[in-house]
Formats: C-alpha cells, sequence, structure tokens
C-alpha cells in the first residue's frame, strides 16, 4: 500500500485498502496486501509447492542411496540373487523403510509422556478448577446458553468447539503461523457445515461464528497472544520507541483537521486515545476490532464538529495517524498481529471494523516509514527534531484565548524559552568547533611553513675548533728546566 505526502495532507486511495487480487474484500500489509481468503489461498498453493518439492528431493535421495548400495553389492561380488530372494529381500528392505518413517513422524517416548501429562492436566480437580479464571467460566456459561437456542445445530457446534479446545494443547509445538491456520480452517469447516448441512442463516452464522470467536479465544489467549517464539515483543519495542522519538509531531504538520481548542472536539480525542489504548486490555479479537472501530467513530465525530460537515476518509488518516501517534498503544504490533492471526475472517475482509483495522494497519505503516518529506519539513529540522536538539515552535502566548489556562500558557512558553536556549547553546557549539578547528588549521600551517624552510635552508652544524696550544706545550723536557726567577729585594 503506497502512502502520498501531499501538501494538504496524509492521502490513501481507498482502492488501495482492497485485496490486491481484486476480490473486492480489504486487504491487510500482514497479508503482503491480500484478503483473508485470498492470502490462505496463496498460502496453500506455495505451501503445496513446498511439499511438492520436499518429496522429489526426498525420492531423489532415495534413489541415489540404492544406487550406491547395490554397486557396492556388485563391487563385493555377491552372487545374483534368486527370485525368492530378491523378492524376501525387498519386503525387508521396504519393512525397515516404513518402519523408520513411522518412527520420524510418531510421537516418542517423551511425546507420550507428554500426552499423559495433558490428560492428567485435563481431568477435573479441586486445583485446576481453583485456576480457572472468572472472566472464562463466564464466557463458558455464555456460550452454552447461547447455543441453547440453537437445538440440534447448537449441540454440534458445541461438540466441534469442544474438540477443537482439546486438540489445541497438542499443536502448542507448532509455529504460531500453523497454530493460525488450523484456527482459520476450524472457523471455515463450522461455518460452511451450519449453512450446508443445518440451513442456517448467513446473520445467525455470523452471530454463532462470533460466539464461537470469544469462547475459544478466551481460553487460547495467554498461548498464542505474544508468544516467545515470534519477534512480535521486538516489534512492540521498535514501534514504542519510534512513537516516542516523534514526539515532536504537531497535528499541523499532518494537516490534521481537528481544533482542540473545542472541548467537545476535545472530549472525543481523549475517548479516542482511551479506547486505543484499551484495545491491549481486551482478550478477544472482535473486542480488540470495536476498540478499533470507536476510536475511529469519535475521530469522525471530532472532524465532523471542526469542520462543520462530514468527515472525508482524506481527513481521517492523518488524525487517527495523530492519535496513534499521542496514545502510543502498548503493544500495539502484538495486538494488530492477534487480530490477524485469530480474528474471523470474515470480519477483517468486510464491513466497517475491517475498514478501520486496515486504516490503523496503513497508519502503523506510515509512523515506520515517517520521514521529512511525509511532513513537508527539510532534512536538517528532522534530524534536529529528531536527536531532541530542538523542537518546533509552540503556540505563542499572545494568541491563546482569554479562558485558556495560565499554566499551559506557562508550561509553552518555557518551552518556546527552552527551545531558544537549545538553538544558542547549539550556536555556540558550533562556534567552538569551528574555532578549535582554526586553532589546529594555523598550528598546522606553522608547522609547515617551518618545515619548508628548513627544506629550503637546512642548517649545517660543524664541530668546533680546537683551542690554540701553548707554544712550548710540545716540549716534553719542560719539567727537566729550572724554576723560573723569583724577584728578590735587596736593602741598599
Amino acid at each position: 500500500m503506497s502512502l502520498k505526502s501531499e501538501r494538504r495532507g496524509i492521502h490513501v486511495d481507498q482502492s488501495e485498502l482492497l485485496c490486491k487480487k481484486g476480490c473486492g474484500y480489504y486487504g491487510n500489509p500482514a497479508w503482503q496486501g491480500f484478503c483473508s481468503k485470498c492470502w490462505r489461498e496463496e498460502y496453500h498453493k506455495a505451501r503445496q509447492r513446498q511439499i511438492q518439492e520436499d518429496w522429489e528431493l526426498a525420492e531423489r535421495l532415495q534413489r541415489e542411496e540404492e544406487e550406491a548400495f547395490a554397486s557396492s553389492q556388485s563391487s563385493q561380488g555377491a552372487q545374483p540373487l534368486t527370485f525368492s530372494k530378491f523378492e524376501e529381500k525387498k519386503t525387508n528392505e521396504k519393512t525397515r523403510k516404513v518402519t523408520t518413517v513411522k518412527k520420524f513422524f510418531s510421537a516418542s517416548s517423551r511425546a507420550g509422556s507428554k500426552k499423559a501429562e495433558i490428560q492428567e492436566a485435563k481431568a477435573p480437580s479441586p486445583s485446576a478448577n481453583r485456576q480457572t479464571s472468572i472472566e472464562t467460566d463466564r464466557v463458558t456459561k455464555e456460550f452454552i446458553d447461547f447455543l441453547k437456542t440453537f437445538h440440534k445445530t447448537g449441540q454440534e457446534v458445541y461438540k466441534q468447539t469442544k474438540m477443537f479446545l482439546e486438540a489445541m494443547p497438542y499443536k502448542r509445538d507448532l509455529s504460531i503461523e500453523e497454530q493460525s491456520e488450523c484456527t482459520q480452517d476450524f472457523y471455515q469447516n463450522v461455518a460452511e457445515r451450519m449453512q450446508t448441512r443445518g440451513k442456517v442463516p448467513p446473520e445467525k452464522v455470523e452471530k454463532i461464528m462470533d460466539q464461537i470467536e470469544k469462547h475459544i479465544m478466551t481460553r487460547l489467549y495467554k498461548f498464542v497472544f505474544c508468544p516467545e517464539t515470534t519477534d512480535d515483543e521486538k516489534k512492540d519495542l521498535a514501534i514504542q520507541k519510534r512513537i516516542r522519538a516523534l514526539h515532536w509531531v504537531t497535528p499541523q504538520m499532518l494537516c490534521v483537521p481537528v481544533n482542540e481548542e473545542i472541548p467537545e472536539v476535545s472530549d472525543m480525542v481523549v475517548k479516542a486515545i482511551t479506547d486505543i489504548i484499551e484495545m491491549d486490555s481486551k482478550r478477544v479479537p472482535r473486542d480488540k476490532l470495536a476498540c478499533i472501530t470507536r476510536c475511529s467513530k469519535h475521530i469522525f465525530n471530532a472532524i465532523k464538529i471542526t469542520k462543520n460537515e462530514p468527515a472525508s476518509a482524506d481527513d481521517f488518516l492523518p488524525t487517527l495517524i495523530y492519535i496513534v501517534l499521542k496514545g502510543n498503544p502498548p503493544r500495539l504490533q502484538s495486538n494488530i498481529q492477534y487480530i490477524t492471526r485469530f480474528c474471523n475472517p470474515s470480519r477483517l475482509m468486510t464491513g466497517e471494523d475491517g475498514y478501520y483495522f486496515t486504516n490503523l494497519c496503513c497508519a502503523v505503516a506510515f509512523i515506520e516509514k515517517l520521514d521529512a518529506q511525509s511532513l513537508n519539513l527539510s532534512q536538517e529540522d528532522f534530524d534536529r527534531y529528531m536527536s531532541g536538539q530542538t523542537s518546533p515552535r509552540k503556540q505563542e502566548s499572545e494568541s491563546w484565548p482569554p479562558e485558556a489556562c495560565l499554566g499551559v500558557k506557562q508550561m509553552y512558553k518555557n518551552l518556546d524559552l527552552l527551545s531558544q536556549l537549545n538553538e544558542r547553546q547549539e550556536r555556540i557549539m558550533n562556534e567552538a568547533k569551528k574555532l578549535e578547528k582554526d586553532l589546529i588549521d594555523w598550528t598546522d600551517g606553522i608547522a609547515k611553513e617551518v618545515q619548508d624552510i628548513v627544506e629550503k635552508y637546512p642548517l649545517e652544524i660543524k664541530p668546533p675548533n680546537q683551542p690554540l696550544a701553548a707554544i712550548d706545550s710540545e716540549n716534553v723536557e719542560n719539567d727537566k728546566l729550572p724554576p723560573p726567577l723569583q724577584p728578590q729585594v735587596y736593602a741598599g
């Protein structure tokens, strides 16, 4: 899905929200732009191709092994086998291979002990009953009471649901995608059986499917939501860190047509943020979708009050992005993945729930790829805002209405002062770095000039001259001369 940044704001063509195969249902980025139905078809095709390739590889390896075995037997000079012995050898070899395959695919003794533990855990006991949550008991009772109104069809649905829940503990070693595939197959089989065998009307099938989803996902939630075998938690931390880094984004940058100074609009924005945050507290995919839908409706109402006219899709998406940035919902990616994997597919393919969920996926994708061009900013300003060196200019205090809170005015005034101080500090640091560079360049220049002069006029240092010797220094007989005459004074 290509997101475009235009002058009037963020725009996404509504046709890009639909399945790229052209079936008319809503697509999903998690399904590579396909709807649930088309994605399953593509997934099955890819899976069948992989299975076929694996079988071909296994057969080729088996042929090579047989040829190697036959060549080794012939090199040893073995006598040709009679027909009866050949058949006996062939039977033994076939039995050996079958046994090996059975051992490979069958559960080991460890798995057997695991099954025994699961069977033991399933046995009713006071401790197990005490550990069962109140919500699970309540949902189970509501599910049974709901199915009683459908008589025979309700009994059949309850039987299939019970068998599915009893089989799921043995599939926890599978990947989360394979568990999702099992759940989606169960949804599809139950719906088709109700329509073909039970002749249940489509609207009642939807109601029953909603109750089935609520019942099974309440029980499976703690095992399939954000499992350790996936990178969902890593994605949650990444998107939270990204949203925190974008705390400076203003509604004006996103061209959000919402005026929060209007009390009714401000209330709608708060309710929208509350709903998108509350999504994480729900256990059933349908309930999480309901939170997204309520959030979206509050957004549409806020836009309608601000503009005094019905909101358009081009106004909705930027506002949804702003709400997500302002709310920073917990475990956002995990919730999106959970809904994608285990929600009743018909809800994601059609209806307002599917439309709003697809827009939320687009909003998250936009936040992950948001850049300077998306906000009509220069790359320099965008980098400074992201690094926290400065922040966008806030609203001037003179433009505040008279009834505005004095504390809010002072807060924005202080923020503006801090922004100015940050800019001055940045200028001082830049000038200091420039001065440091100039000093280094001057020192290097002086050293180079000195080196050039030394090379041009090299300094030759000669050894010192020998001191002049005395006249008679070479007379070796000086020691034999008489002492010099000493002046004498005579008294006359």
